[in-house]
């Protein structure tokens, strides 16, 4: 079982469009796949056709109600695609959280029962645009980490960050976590300052960045508002050719 995080604290990278298609292209090749929503606006469960309010739980009641996770977890919103969906009660978990001893693990103990049933071939985290608590907890939960980066101005900034609060959870947290995939996202063929910052991205990180990039489409746009993955909502575009490919390159690294 391979568990991965898609973490970027600046917001608007394309994350919750990876880790939705990742999953989904994923899930086309027969693999069992968890996604797990960790961020409290909830935009994978919304792309995935689910409105949180009508909800009868989300994640916030499996680690701060501590609800079982098998309870909670929608199954099969896709074929092979099981969710455990988040809501925005999930935002004030931070805080009731904060003075619980081992609250960086709450996530990873509520799921442990998941993890060892090894009913999944996947599960991907999708964590929120912050690198606060709920993150930190995600992290914790994943063995690995994938890194959304936009190929656009600023792309690198606030990396270096990231890098550190990953490096920390592992030296006191989890020491098998490492960072095994970097996505170039957002990527226009047609202007230099895309193909300068895909450079960049790819000598900051080397091997780690897939070949595959996500360019920019705006079928993969449009696909959330419709409660579609982009294999369903255009499964001839750009958009669905890249995923494909993305999900290639995944199943092709070894399980750590």
């Amino acid at each position: 079982m391979r568990r991965i995080a898609f973490i970027n604290q600046k917001g608007g990278v394309g994350k919750t469009t990876c880790c939705v298609n990742v999953a989904a292209a994923l899930a086309k090749r027969g693999k069992t796949v968890l996604l797990v929503d960790c961020d409290p606006q909830a935009h994978a469960t919304v792309h995935l056709g689910l409105e949180p309010h009508r909800l009868e739980a989300s994640l916030y009641d499996v680690i701060v109600g501590e609800r079982p996770a098998l309870e909670v977890v929608v199954g099969d919103v896709r074929e092979n695609l099981s969710l455990l969906p988040s809501a925005l009660d999930l935002s004030a978990a931070e805080i009731e959280l904060a003075g619980n001893v081992g609250r960086e693990n709450a996530l990873k103990a509520a799921l442990a029962e998941m993890f060892q049933a090894r009913k999944y071939d996947f599960v991907l985290l999708d964590c929120p645009p912050s690198l606060g608590l709920l993150s930190v907890n995600a992290l914790c939960a994943a063995r690995e980490v994938f890194i959304p980066v936009q190929t656009e101005f600023f792309a690198l900034q606030g990396l270096s960050k990231l890098l550190e609060v990953v490096s920390l959870v592992k030296r006191r947290l989890n020491p098998i976590l490492r960072v095994t995939g970097v996505i170039a996202t957002m990527f226009d063929s047609r202007t230099r300052l895309a193909k300068e910052v895909l450079e960049d991205v790819r000598n900051f990180f080397g091997e780690r960045v897939f070949r595959t990039v996500i360019n920019k489409n705006v079928r993969l746009a449009e696909a959330p508002g419709f409660g579609k993955t982009i294999f369903e909502y255009d499964p001839t575009s750009r958009g669905a050719q890249d995923f494909s490919s993305l999900a290639e390159e995944i199943l092709a690294q070894p399980d750590i």
